[in-house]
């Protein structure tokens, strides 16, 4: 074939294959997008579903997402949207814990609902599956005992009642604290299939939600002003829904993605690459060291007995500290402090947490120092000369 020939041709695929490329549909797997943050984000407000504002429209439940440019959570409103294409449903966003930070897992649209970390975002979410509706002939039906429905203008509903025992308000899957759930196979099958992305509706409510101030979790503290929505990117009226409980939420201080740390910025050349932690609970995960092999088995089961006793004894003053500090932040919420008093009260914690963490160091060092040491190799005997 000529040249020529082998051009034409070439240019024939590709005018022919191009429109089939756009029409497909996006594949992804629920991945992570990249986001890692060293402290847990807030506990999920509990709010009231806005009514639905039309057929076709499926219900996105609320969630926290992070703002590196200000290192801070914030929430983004739950929604109704219109889904994609028929037949498709909505698989929640979620944070999971990776065993060194807290790591966000988009959501997608698809023709079944994957794993999203087994939290209970209520209205149909109850941690597997979705419970508040179904596609039957082109058409979304509504389960009409989990969603805010006018019957009067959809017609297409249904009532199933769902008896859901998680009353939990935990956002994050896994690390100390979190839901404990694994995905099923068929949830593990389901991220492997086609999915589609967040939508533009979807999109603009993210946008609108980063943009707004009161939605920060510093601002807030767990209890947004804006719970949720009628629609996308309509933050007032008579579709907004507050939410009915939370406020406890006190980020730390010194916070930051990338594992709790604040990475310095431009003009900003001493920042700290290690943060001060707060709580107890916000402390990175102590590495111990490999098990000693100095060729003296008594001195190497002795050192490690001594190692494990000082591990034994650090995790109970871990836990003791954040209990005492769980217990003043309780104490606090029911007597009203001021944000003053709080204040204080978590420079308190933080002086307490650094403490007890250059304590510990310090413990961890000493004992490190008495390691028993290889023996000393006997010298080469000399080969006799022949």
């Amino acid at each position: 074939m000529s040249i020529a020939k082998q051009l034409r041709w070439l240019a024939l695929a590709a005018m022919t294959i191009a429109p089939m490329l756009a029409a497909a549909p996006l594949v992804r797997a629920q991945v992570a997008v990249g986001i890692s943050v060293g402290f847990a984000p807030p506990e999920l407000p509990v709010y009231e579903q806005p009514i639905c504002p039309g057929d076709g429209y499926i219900w996105t439940p609320g969630y926290w997402a992070w703002d590196p440019d200000f290192d801070d959570y914030y929430w983004v409103p739950g929604t109704w949207v219109l889904a994609p294409e028929p037949g498709y449903l909505w698989t929640p966003a979620y944070w999971g814990w990776n065993g060194s930070a807290f790591v966000f897992y988009s959501g997608y649209w698809g023709p079944r609902v994957g794993f999203y970390g087994g939290i209970d975002y209520g209205f149909g979410y109850f941690g597997h599956g979705y419970e508040g509706g179904r596609w039957e002939g082109g058409h979304f039906y509504y389960n009409r005992s989990v969603n805010n429905v006018n019957v009067t203008e959809i017609h297409n509903v249904y009532n199933t009642t769902v008896v859901n025992r998680n009353e939990n308000r935990v956002s994050f899957n896994g690390g100390n604290g979190g839901v404990n759930v694994r995905p099923t196979a068929d949830e593990q099958a389901v991220a492997r299939e086609r999915h589609i992305g967040a939508v533009g509706a979807q999109q603009q409510q993210v946008n609108a939600a980063k943009a707004d101030r009161s939605l920060r979790a510093s601002e807030n503290h767990g209890r947004p002003p804006v719970a949720a929505t009628s629609r996308a990117g309509a933050f007032s009226g008579s579709g907004v829904a507050a939410a009915r409980s939370g406020g406890n939420y006190h980020p730390p201080e010194n916070r930051g993605g990338n594992g709790g740390g604040r990475e310095p910025r431009a003009g900003n050349e001493s920042a700290p690459s290690r943060p001060a932690y707060v709580h107890p609970n916000e402390l990175p995960k102590v590495n111990r060291p490999e098990p000693r092999s100095s060729g003296n088995t008594t001195a190497d089961q002795k050192y490690q007995k001594q190692v494990d006793k000082m591990y034994q004894k650090q995790e109970q003053e871990h836990q003791k500290l954040q209990q005492k500090q769980d217990q003043e932040h309780a104490k606090a919420a029911q007597k009203q402090e001021t944000t003053a008093q709080k204040q204080q009260m978590e420079q308190r914690h933080q002086q307490q947490t650094q403490q007890m963490e250059q304590r510990h160091t310090q413990q961890q060092q000493k004992v490190e120092r008495g390691a028993p040491q290889p023996k000393a190799q006997p010298p080469h005997a000399k080969e006799p000369k022949h």
